[in-house]
C-alpha cells in the first residue's frame, strides 16, 4: 500500500511566490519518483479537491519548448490552484511514458512531417504509454477517493476511473495555442480525442 514518505513546505510558480508542499511517496507500483503538489492543504478538506495530473516534460515544464503546451498547462494549473486550493500529481511518465531521448527521436520525426502520435508509432511505440494507476495509489495515500480533475485528455479520466476513484467533475484547460505548436494540438484533437477549444 502506498504512503506518503514526506512533507515538505516550499513555494512555487514563476516568481516562486505561491506557498505549497511537496509531498514523496513510497510503495508505489513502480520505482519511479512521483511527488504530489498541495495547495491550501486540500488533501484535508472534505469537499472533491481539484487535481491535474501532469506528466513530467522537460522540454516544455524547463525549457518552455515551443513543440508542445505542457508548461504552459503547468503554469495555469498552477496558478488556478493557488487561488482555489489543489492537488498537482507531478509524474515522472515523459513523453507520454517513452522516455526522454525517445521523445527527443519523435521530435526529430515530427520535424520530417509526422505528428506526435506517427512519430511515437514509427519508433515502434503505442500511443500512449502512460499508466494513471500510480496516481490513483498516491490520491488514496492522501485518502482523497473523490476529486474534480483538470484535463482535456478523456484517457487520463477513464483510467483514473478504471482504479477506482471519482470524478466529480472535469476542469478543462485552455487550448495554449503558440508559434510551432499548432499541429502538435491538432493531433491531440483529431487523435487522441482532448476536448481543446481553439479561439
Amino acid at each position: 500500500m502506498a504512503k506518503v514518505r514526506a512533507r515538505v513546505a516550499f513555494k512555487v510558480g514563476k516568481a516562486s511566490h505561491i506557498p505549497a508542499e511537496i509531498l514523496s511517496f513510497e510503495g508505489l507500483a513502480t520505482d519511479k519518483e512521483h511527488v504530489a503538489v498541495i495547495f491550501k492543504q486540500a488533501d484535508s478538506e472534505k469537499a472533491a479537491p481539484l487535481v491535474r495530473m501532469h506528466s513530467e516534460c522537460l522540454t516544455g515544464d524547463v525549457f518552455h519548448s515551443s513543440r508542445c503546451d505542457c508548461g504552459e498547462q503547468l503554469d495555469e494549473t498552477i496558478e488556478r490552484m493557488s487561488e482555489s486550493g489543489g492537488i498537482l500529481l507531478y509524474l515522472r511518465q515523459e513523453g507520454r511514458g517513452i522516455g526522454l531521448y525517445n521523445k527527443l527521436d519523435a521530435y526529430r520525426l515530427q520535424s520530417q512531417g509526422m505528428n506526435t502520435y506517427e512519430a511515437n508509432n514509427h519508433l515502434g511505440f503505442d500511443d500512449d504509454l502512460r499508466d494513471f494507476k500510480e496516481a490513483a495509489q498516491m490520491l488514496r495515500a492522501l485518502n482523497v477517493e473523490k476529486i474534480k480533475l483538470i484535463t482535456n485528455n478523456p484517457r487520463k479520466i477513464n483510467d483514473l476511473q478504471s482504479h477506482g476513484i471519482e470524478i466529480e467533475e472535469v476542469v478543462g484547460t485552455r487550448a495554449h495555442v503558440k508559434e510551432g505548436n499548432e499541429s502538435y494540438l491538432q493531433a491531440k484533437v483529431s487523435h487522441g480525442k482532448h476536448k481543446l477549444q481553439f479561439d
